[in-house]
């Protein structure tokens, strides 16, 4: 005798999504309870669902209009297609455009007095920056590492011989072209031309030009990064033959 698989692997799809999904079934529940699984797979209610059985080839083969039949009493076949109509009147992605849904606008005072808003959550459990206290040790030690930085720009000066070492990359040699504050980030800053072209830019950044050299050879970094000493430039051997 022939005992076909208990469970089914379908296709689905709806007048509703331009989207098909996959799915694996029980032959054995009926077609009603079928459309309740469909429910929550297209959105469309099981009372507005007329069913179609395609081919693993999308030929139409019948139609499913028996609720009170099993679903494996149709010729349903792994990846085989079934198709959702739906009849409640809903349009294809009614439910993806978001322009067509409408917006709900409340003013900050009233916001504000909301209970059961993220805010007042937040403000509750003193959490993020309503957390008075965190808050003020987040900014003592952002202002002390400015200070630092300050002190370290400091002590640098344009045209000194430099070694950038960064966390996680090469030392790298070069010569301190800038000292000071820069547009494109907050805080102090030094512009090096590195001896080889293991920089970012030539000196200029988002159109300001702060100083010059050849594209690659320029880099901004901070300087608690910078060490300015005897460092000569090394010899690469570009004159040898």
């Amino acid at each position: 005798s022939l005992v076909s698989d208990p469970v089914v692997t379908l296709r689905i799809t709806s007048t509703i999504s331009p989207f098909e999904t996959e799915k694996r079934f029980m032959r054995s529940i009926t077609i009603a309870e079928f459309k309740g699984k469909l429910e929550i797979i297209v959105g469309s209610p099981a009372s507005c669902m007329n069913l179609a059985l395609f081919s693993t080839d999308d030929k139409f083969l019948q139609k499913m209009d028996d609720n009170d039949a099993l679903l494996g009493s149709y010729h349903v076949d792994n990846y085989c297609k079934i198709h959702v109509t739906d009849t409640s009147g809903q349009q294809v992605d009614e439910y993806n455009d978001v322009s067509k849904v409408q917006k709900v606008e409340i003013s900050d005072d009233a916001y504000e007095k909301r209970t059961d808003s993220a805010r007042s959550f937040m403000k509750t459990r003193k959490l993020g920056h309503f957390n008075e206290e965190d808050m003020a040790k987040k900014k003592a030690e952002l202002a002390a590492q400015t200070e630092e930085q300050k002190a370290a720009a400091d002590a640098i000066s344009v045209g000194s011989r430099c070694k950038v070492q960064v966390v996680g990359q090469p030392s790298k040699l070069g010569t301190v072209m800038y000292v000071g504050t820069t547009l494109f980030k907050p805080g102090y800053w030094v512009g090096v031309k590195y001896d080889e072209p293991l920089g970012k830019n030539n000196g200029t950044v988002d159109g300001k030009q702060y100083f010059e050299c050849e594209n690659k050879y320029g880099a901004f970094v901070k300087p608690l990064n910078v060490t300015v000493g005897d460092f000569p430039e090394e010899d690469y051997g570009l004159d040898e033959m």
